[in-house]
Formats: C-alpha cells, structure tokens, sequence
C-alpha cells in the first residue's frame, strides 16, 4: 500500500462538499439533539425531518405526549426545526419510529 493510499492525500479535507462527505447523504439523517440552557432547563431540537410532513400537527403531539411546550423555527440553512423545553430525546425518537414517520436506522440522538 502506497503512502498517500495511507494518508489519502488524493483529496483535501478543507474542500467544501465532496461527493464523498457531500450534503445528500447528511441530510438523509433525522438528528434529534439536547442543549443546556441555563441551570438544569434543556432543549431538545429535532431537525432534518421532511418538508412534506406537517410539522405542526407533529408539535401538537409532541407538546400533549410529551407535556411541555415548543415551537417550530426555521433556520435558512438547516429548515424547519422543532425545538421542545425538556429532555425528550428518547420519547421522540420513540415516537417518530412507532408512528411510522421515519425508520429506526437514520434517527441520530446527539447529546450527553
């Protein structure tokens, strides 16, 4: 094995999308994430859902299941993005495969 096979010097890291690393395949993912905010209050986002969905009747769900409040934003780059007070990481991703919304293997639960 040749030593840029090693290294894999045939591409640049810093390149914006690749065909390799490109956008197609990352945005594939439904990423379910927590944020801490000040104290022990947290935030759960769920972002890369499908536009076709009807994200407010998903909201109205989440909000009654899972008793908390939330909203939706929309972010220019990421899209539509749900935002819920609390730690409900495993509920949504619970939820959102039982419910038929997404499959099992392209939800990705960030966080601590």
């Amino acid at each position: 094995m040749t030593s840029a096979a090693i290294l894999n010097l045939n591409r640049n890291p810093f390149d914006d999308e690749t065909e390799e690393f490109g956008s197609s395949k990352t945005t594939n993912y439904i990423h379910i994430r927590i944020q801490q905010r000040n104290g022990r209050k947290t935030l759960t986002t769920v972002q890369g859902l499908s536009t076709e969905l009807d994200f407010h009747r998903i909201l109205k769900a989440f909000k009654r299941g899972f008793h908390c409040n939330g909203t939706i934003v929309d972010d220019p780059e990421l899209g539509k993005i749900i935002q819920l007070q609390g730690d409900h990481r495993k509920e949504i991703s619970k939820f959102l495969i039982t419910e038929g919304i997404v499959d099992k293997n392209i939800v990705k639960v960030h966080g601590f």
